[in-house]
C-alpha cells in the first residue's frame, strides 16, 4: 500500500485523543464490505502501533471475516452473525452482552453506522470512539468530525485520518494481505478440483460487480482479453465471482473463442483468495475481489466506469486503473441512467495494453530475481 499516510487532510486533526496507556483489550468494528475492509487494514495497522501490547479483536460479519484473518495486527475475530443469532433488536442486545463478557476497554469503530454506537453504549464499553456520522457523535466519547474533504479522499486515507485524528500513529511498513502456508495448502487442493493446470500462467478475471450494472465493463470485451492473455501467455483464464456474478461470467465464457474456468458461485472467500493468490495477473471491474488481489501484492487492471479511482483505486504498486473521465461520472449509481459512455469508451486494446505491462513488468521482476 504505497500511497503516502502523510496525504492525509489536516482537517480531520485537532480531536480529543485516545490514552495510549491504559487500553489493554481493544474492539475495532470492522466495515461490512470486502474491499472496505481491505482498504481499512492500514488503520488496523496504525491501531496496532499505538497499542502494541493490546489483545485487539475485530467484530466483522461472516463474509469479510477472513480478510482481517489475514491481518497480523489483529488477535481475534467476533462474528457479527446477521441475519442469525445478532439479526433484530434483541439480536443487537445479545450480541452487547456477549461484547460486555469481554471486559473491553475501548472500541474504534470503523463503520459509519449508528447502529454500532449503539451496540457499544449497550456492551458498557468505556472508550467509544469514530467518525461524527450517521448523528451518532453523542454516543461516542472521542468524536472525530467526518469533515467534506476528507470524505474526498480514498478511502484507505478516509479510515486513516480518523484513527490519526485519535492519535495514533502511522505504521512504519507497507500493509499487505498476508496469506500463511494453509492458502498454499488449499491452492494446492483447488487446483485439481477445478481443472487448473498449475504449469501454465494463471488469469483471474471478475467481471461481475455486486453494487449494480454500472460498474460492470462488458462480458464480450472481458471474453476478448481473455482470448488475447491465453493467446499471447498460453495461459489458463479462471472467472471469479459470487453466485450473483454467475449471468455474467456465463456471458464471458460464451463469448470466449477458447475454453475458460468459470468458478463464480463455486467458492467461499478463503479459497478464492487462495486462488487469487495463485493468480499471475488479474483483470476485474472495480468490486472486493479487485480490492483483495490489489492487497495481495498480484497484477491487477483495474477497470472502472461510474465509480471513482481516486477514492476506491486498488492499494498496492501492481495496478493499473483503466477510467476515462465523462461529464456525467464518477455518478456513484447502480444502474447508468444515460447512456453507459464511461464504460463505453474503455476498449479491449487498452486493457490488454494494461495487461502487458504488468506481466512485462512481472516477468522482468523474475529474472532480476532468478538471473
Amino acid at each position: 500500500m504505497e500511497k503516502e499516510q502523510r496525504d492525509i487532510p489536516l482537517s480531520v486533526r485537532g480531536s480529543r485523543t485516545l490514552p495510549e496507556s491504559g487500553i489493554e483489550r481493544l474492539l475495532i468494528r470492522g466495515t461490512n464490505w470486502i474491499g472496505d475492509a481491505v482498504m481499512t487494514l492500514p488503520a488496523v495497522a496504525s491501531i496496532r502501533e499505538t497499542w502494541p501490547k493490546a489483545q485487539i479483536s475485530v467484530l466483522a460479519k461472516p463474509w469479510v471475516a477472513e480478510v482481517y484473518r489475514l491481518s497480523k495486527d489483529v488477535d481475534h475475530i467476533i462474528i457479527f452473525e446477521e441475519p442469525g443469532r445478532h439479526e433484530g433488536i434483541f439480536g443487537k442486545i445479545r450480541l452487547s452482552k456477549e461484547l460486555g463478557k469481554s471486559r473491553f476497554d475501548c472500541t474504534i469503530l470503523l463503520q459509519n453506522a449508528i447502529e454500532a454506537a449503539i451496540i457499544a453504549k449497550w456492551a458498557g464499553i468505556p472508550l467509544r470512539a469514530g467518525y461524527n456520522s450517521d448523528g451518532r457523535g453523542w454516543l461516542l466519547t472521542h468524536s472525530v468530525r467526518r469533515t467534506a474533504e476528507i470524505r474526498r479522499v480514498h478511502q484507505m486515507f478516509y479510515y486513516l485520518g480518523m484513527v490519526q485524528a485519535l492519535g495514533c500513529r502511522p505504521a512504519k511498513r507497507n500493509v499487505y494481505l498476508h496469506k500463511g502456508d494453509d492458502y498454499d495448502d488449499l491452492a494446492e487442493k483447488l487446483f485439481p478440483r477445478f481443472g487448473i493446470a498449475g504449469n501454465q500462467p494463471l488469469i483471474g478475471v471478475a467481471p461481475g460487480a455486486a453494487y449494480g450494472p454500472a460498474k460492470r465493463w462488458f462480458p464480450e470485451r472481458f471474453a476478448a482479453v481473455a482470448d488475447w492473455v491465453i493467446g499471447r501467455y498460453d495461459a489458463q483464464v479462471l472467472i471469479f465471482g459470487s453466485a450473483g456474478d454467475g449471468p455474467s461470467a456465463a456471458e464471458v465464457k460464451k463469448n470466449s473463442r477458447h475454453s475458460l474456468l468459470d468458478i463464480s458461485g463455486r467458492t467461499n472467500l478463503k479459497e478464492a483468495i487462495a486462488l487469487i493468490a495463485s493468480c499471475d495477473l488479474f483483470v476485474s471491474n472495480d468490486s472486493g475481489l479487485m480490492h483483495i488481489a490489489g492487497a495481495l501484492g498480484i497484477p491487477t487492471v483495474a477497470i472502472f466506469g461510474s465509480t471513482n479511482p481516486v477514492a476506491t483505486s486498488p492499494i498496492g504498486e501492481n495496478s493499473i486503473v483503466v477510467h476515462h473521465d465523462v461529464p456525467c461520472g464518477p455518478c456513484l449509481k447502480a444502474v447508468c441512467p444515460k447512456d453507459f459512455r464511461c464504460m463505453k469508451l474503455i476498449t479491449v486494446e487498452e486493457v490488454c495494453e494494461a495487461a502487458r505491462k504488468l506481466m512485462d513488468a512481472k516477468t522482468a521482476e523474475k529474472a532480476f530475481r532468478d538471473p
